[in-house]
């Protein structure tokens, strides 16, 4: 299990960065290059680096939430969920 530390700041965690770039993906509707996605990702924060973009997306890879095809990145599968008891 993936426990932040106390002491972490929990806006550049990799749990909270990865909700961030899912809906950058969402919001955008379409598929996206990769260098697109890092500049909008950059300009959310000005502590984010591209260290971090890539853990991120290598966290939401392996989790199966996002592939990569040619440099375009898409999310897999788009949850519609409204609220908590809509399955």
């Amino acid at each position: 299990m993936i426990i932040p530390q106390p002491e972490e700041d929990l806006s550049l965690n990799v749990m909270v960065v990865g909700a961030d770039i899912i809906k950058i993906l969402i919001k955008s509707k379409d598929d996206m290059i990769v260098d697109t996605l890092i500049k909008r990702f950059l300009l959310n924060d000005n502590r984010r680096t591209h260290q971090l973009f890539f853990d991120t997306i290598t966290f939401l890879y392996i989790l199966d939430i996002v592939e990569e095809n040619n440099n375009i990145i898409k999310v897999k599968h788009v949850i519609t969920q409204k609220n908590l008891f809509d399955y």
